[in-house]
């Protein structure tokens, strides 16, 4: 096929219009096939677990469906030498059930990594009930919103990353090209991976100290993924976020460098050095840290409450929607508009709340009380973020989808609860944390489905065969995401230079803050006052706050990835151009991210190897850089990075396709 999808697919419809998708409803192609499934379970359980060691690592985690659908096209165009008969509807079959696994990873390294950061050691077995009952909970939430919100307001909720979907797929019918840029990624993802994180041939961080600037210091991860990651977000975004870290690094910490220099006792938190006596690493570690994470606690809670009327329509909606469609089940409607019937959501809803309350999932709770009133917590803020998720994503995308202010929303009211209660031990602490689990999975996979019904709205898929792929896509990524974690911690350990899992150790601070009152509040207050004041600047302030909080060697291969964008989109000669080397950077970006961390997993999975048989995990060529020569030889290699990167976001494919008007970032 050559032609492309309508303008239909795009504007709002007239009063009583009805959109023609791409595979009309009359037309029954194949959609719901075991290679449609086995490609979406394979593809999900590898970007799963990349995502899980992107986002222990960084503190963000990527949208998989466009390069899901990419490589899910290419697979197909290898079966059908041996089979004919692949359809459009397979292919988004595939990268929905292959889509759900990031939303699962989101939630899990959100919040789980806090559990082994107390010193706790969760099951894999509870691990991975909390993250099917939060998948589960988000997808069955969702489905009775889908004809309002996808159907009804088509055209007034774009649903980016969704309508970007359909048209990658669309387009792929007319050629294969696009997939080269995903399979090129996850190559050199997994080749520097090894390089910095295995071999240790490259130094995996380059810093430059500021002459004349008590402690000041810019430092830049020699990270693949990480510049990928910049160019999928773009040159706006990823400014800000390197703005929050360049405070922190240049402004902040040289701050308390200048005022502790007079100092001769130690500033609380910290207990034995004088802040004379501590590297920028270390104030960032004892200070900064906390700073940041009153900086995204505030921002999160900003961008919730900027939220407030599209929630509570949203919840109106969705109340009235379940309403006027209960008993409606028998009523005979087209392929197109057919959804799960609601006494399926229904019954499985409560058979998901049973098991929570049955099951030892929250893992310390030893009573039936405390697991059902955390239960009816959970089902509570879920139904409430699910709601509010699918409508949100529908006009900002799942990039900006305020995932962290849900997450710390659910986690400030349960522990709140919880202190009434007088659970403020580790039990009431393992058990706010793992409710909050459960939430930031629902609202994460609820966006993740919406834009994937979107998709599926195009082009005229099956609604019930796709939320049954969802289903199918969280059942069976879930167990290997949280594997993916345990095997992280046990191979590398999360609290470390390596995986400091941010995200999860924001959400312990703000569960210890308010069951124990530990926190350092002042700290926290000037963090929350920058948010604020970045909020009245008209800046972004969750990306900036979430750059607070990371340190600047993260954010910075961000920064250049997204500066990299700007270049080679403004080089373009013309729209057409500009579009392609957007798609084909993104790609490739998302490629990088899959290819390292699988990689990281993989290296992870070698060193538990290696210690269960009573030896020590390989360190590498064991090669010591001089700071001079160890800085040449990263700043060397990331060059070669961009220079491969320039090439792949610019060079011309043989056949020009329709690209993507989008993609995003989950979990800021």
């Amino acid at each position: 096929m050559s032609r492309g999808l309508s303008r239909k697919a795009y504007e709002p419809l007239a009063e009583g219009e009805k959109y023609e998708p791409w595979v009309p409803a009359t037309e029954g192609p194949l959609e719901f096939t075991f290679r449609s499934i086995l490609l979406g379970i394979i593809f999900g359980i590898l970007f799963g677990a990349a995502n899980a060691f992107l986002g222990l690592k960084s503190g963000l985690t990527i949208s998989t469906s466009i390069p899901v659908a990419v490589m899910t096209v290419a697979a197909f165009r290898a079966f059908s030498r041996v089979r004919e008969g692949s359809s459009i509807l397979e292919a988004n079959m595939a990268q929905t059930i292959g889509s759900a696994s990031s939303s699962v990873a989101s939630g899990v390294i959100f919040t789980l990594p806090a559990l082994f950061l107390w010193g706790m050691d969760p099951s894999i077995a509870q691990m991975t009930l909390l993250a099917m009952s939060g998948g589960l909970i988000g997808v069955l939430f969702m489905i009775p919103l889908r004809q309002y919100l996808i159907a009804r307001e088509h055209g007034k909720l774009p649903y980016p990353e969704g309508t970007a979907c359909a048209e990658v797929l669309v387009a792929s019918e007319g050629g294969g090209a696009r997939a080269a840029s995903v399979f090129w990624g996850l190559g050199i993802g997994a080749l520097f991976r090894l390089l910095t994180g295995w071999v240790k041939l490259v130094p995996g961080e380059v810093e430059f100290g500021v002459p004349g600037l008590r402690k000041g210091e810019i430092s830049s991860e020699v990270s693949a993924p990480l510049f990928g990651v910049g160019y999928i977000l773009g040159p706006r975004i990823a400014s800000v976020m390197v703005g929050g870290g360049l405070l922190s690094a240049l402004i902040i910490i040289p701050a308390i460098a200048y005022w502790g220099a007079g100092r001769t006792t130690p500033l609380y938190p910290e207990t034995v050095l004088t802040i004379t006596e501590m590297s920028p690493g270390a104030i960032w570690t004892r200070y900064i840290r906390y700073i940041g994470a009153g900086a995204v606690a505030m921002a999160g809670l900003i961008t919730l409450a900027k939220s407030i009327p599209t929630m509570i329509e949203s919840f109106r909606v969705g109340a009235s929607q379940i309403r006027n469609r209960l008993g409606s089940d028998d009523v005979q409607v087209e392929r197109t508009s057919r959804d799960l019937p609601l006494k399926v959501v229904g019954i499985g809803i409560s058979l998901v709340a049973l098991a929570l309350i049955v099951i030892p999932a929250y893992g310390v709770f030893t009573g039936a009380l405390p697991r059902a009133i955390a239960t009816i917590l959970v089902v509570i803020f879920a139904f409430f973020f699910v709601t509010v998720s699918s409508r949100i994503v529908g006009f900002v995308g799942v990039t900006s989808n305020p995932t962290s202010g849900m997450t710390i929303a659910s986690l400030l009211g349960t522990s709140a609860i919880f202190l009434m209660m007088g659970w403020t031990d580790s039990v009431g602490m393992a058990g706010a944390l793992t409710v909050g689990c459960v939430v930031a999975i629902a609202a994460s996979i609820a966006g993740d489905t919406s834009q994937d019904l979107k998709t599926g709205f195009i082009l005229g898929a099956t609604p019930a065969r796709q939320q049954i792929g969802e289903l199918v896509g969280v059942i069976t990524s879930a167990a290997f995401v949280c594997g993916a974690v345990i095997l992280l911690d046990r191979g590398i350990g999360f609290g470390t230079e390596e995986l400091s899992a941010p995200q999860a150790t924001l959400m312990k601070l703000v569960i210890e803050g308010v069951l124990q009152q530990s926190l350092p509040w002042v700290l926290v207050g000037i963090g929350a006052a920058i948010a604020i004041i970045v909020e009245l600047l008209r800046i972004p302030s969750l990306p900036f706050a979430v750059g607070v909080y990371l340190p600047l060697a993260t954010m910075f291969p961000v920064f250049l990835g997204g500066l990299l964008r700007w270049f080679a989109e403004r080089g373009a000669r013309d729209g057409v151009e500009k579009d392609a080397r957007r798609e084909q950077g993104i790609l490739f970006g998302s490629g990088l991210v899959g290819g390292a961390g699988l990689t990281g997993v993989l290296i992870a999975g070698a060193a538990v190897w290696s210690i269960s048989r009573g030896g020590q995990p390989w360190g590498g060529l064991g090669i010591e850089y001089t700071h001079i020569a160890g800085n040449l030889t990263g700043l060397v290699t990331f060059a070669i990075l961009v220079g491969i990167f320039w090439w792949i976001a610019t060079r011309k494919l043989a056949a020009p396709e329709e690209p993507p008007k989008s993609a995003g970032v989950d979990g800021v």
